[in-house]
């Protein structure tokens, strides 16, 4: 018991570091300008290009575990981010950057990936959806704190001493998870075969689908919710603090919808309220009288974070141990392929109507989607059969 949740604290540490990377270009950008003379543009692609990599790789990456074993390729995804960091943090060019940028984005991507495979592979059957929410809070931690920290050490030493916290920060997250995990019993270790044919595709694709869907509506609050609030009449602070109020109560709440899904059992009620709060959140923020945007925030935020643990939990209910590192790059690929899309679709159509309430609008949509897609995935799904 002890050792599972240590487990679990290690892939926490080493995807808050992921997290923490991914990050660092927004949170140093005024220096990275300053030092490779770039413009905002150009800033913006670097950031992208780290998950970029995702739809492609994520696939890839599950293939090669499948192959080569869990540990060996998680080790190896860690090593290019330590590669592509310093790669980032020595250049002198853009070209030199987008090269490390992609080469630690694929270390980060393949990190997702099999670091969720290897919190199912612990806690399948044991508070699946509590672990789970643990460990995908620590994406906003990580960016939360590479925001906090990688400023202040640049104000301190530049750069340089900015760019080796972060250094630092990834060998540790290396060292740990190549001293302290281990493969459960029970699992793949590596030499496995690919059966793609007796995949559960139609549950997994619609669990992808609603992963991917969820998110792309959560993106329309922080992408564009500040602008919308700005629009609205909030001053330009009032506007980000209460985005970042949101962000913040969402991340809280992430774990306790992971909790109250293993204690309940009612994963699938527990999403079920949780989009469908994220389908009225949407217009109330749009229509709700300035005054209570900040408590419709905080509230929307509450509601919407109880989804993610029951549903990342999806894939370990209908994949079968040897197929779950497979498996879950196909289910990543699809939610990157849903992440790449809409954002920017959400932008192009609000460029042509000329109202950047419309983003709000197609996030209640893809929330309806969202529920659409669990229904399915109800209807599909089953347990795999016991190997033996």
């Amino acid at each position: 018991m002890q050792k599972r949740w240590l487990i679990l604290f290690v892939l926490f540490f080493a995807r808050t570091t992921m997290a923490f990377q991914f990050q660092s270009i927004a949170a140093l950008s005024p220096l990275i300008i300053e030092s490779l003379a770039l413009t905002l543009v150009e800033i913006g692609l670097l950031i992208g290009l780290y998950l970029g990599p995702g739809v492609i790789v994520a696939t890839l990456g599950g293939t090669v575990a499948t192959w080569f074993g869990d540990k060996r390729t998680v080790v190896a995804s860690l090593v290019l981010m330590v590669i592509g960091g310093l790669m980032v943090a020595y250049a002198q060019t853009l070209g030199l950057a987008i090269a490390g940028r992609i080469v630690s984005g694929v270390g980060g991507v393949v990190i997702n990936v099999l670091m969720t495979k290897m919190v199912i592979d612990w806690f399948a059957g044991h508070r699946i959806s509590t672990a789970l929410a643990i460990f995908i809070s620590s994406w906003p931690l990580g960016i939360a704190l590479s925001l906090l920290v990688l400023p202040a050490l640049a104000e301190v030493g530049g750069l340089d001493l900015a760019w080796t916290g972060l250094m630092l920060l990834t060998v540790v997250a290396l060292v740990l998870f190549g001293i302290f995990y281990r493969t459960p019993e029970g699992t793949e270790g590596g030499g496995g075969k690919i059966r793609m044919a007796a995949l559960p595709w139609a549950p997994l694709t619609y669990a992808a689908l609603l992963w991917g869907l969820y998110n792309a509506a959560f993106a329309m609050v922080f992408g564009f919710g500040t602008l919308i609030l700005i629009e609205r009449g909030l001053t330009n602070t009032a506007a980000s603090s209460a985005t970042s109020l949101y962000m913040l109560i969402a991340a809280l709440a992430i774990p306790v919808g992971g909790w109250m899904a293993d204690r309940t059992g009612r994963r699938d009620v527990i999403v079920c309220v949780s989009l469908v709060g994220g389908v009225v959140m949407f217009p109330a923020l749009l229509y709700l009288p300035v005054g209570y945007v900040a408590v419709a925030f905080g509230i929307g935020g509450l509601v919407v974070g109880l989804a993610p643990g029951p549903i990342v939990s999806m894939p370990g209910y209908i994949l079968p141990p040897q197929a779950r590192a497979f498996g879950t790059g196909i289910f990543y690929s699809i939610y990157y392929v849903l992440m790449m899309i809409a954002p920017p679709l959400a932008g192009a159509i609000a460029d042509h109507l000329e109202n950047i309430n419309s983003t709000f609008v197609m996030g209640s949509v893809l929330m309806g989607l969202a529920i659409v897609a669990l229904f399915a995935f109800g209807r599909t799904a089953s347990p795999p059969p016991a190997s033996g």
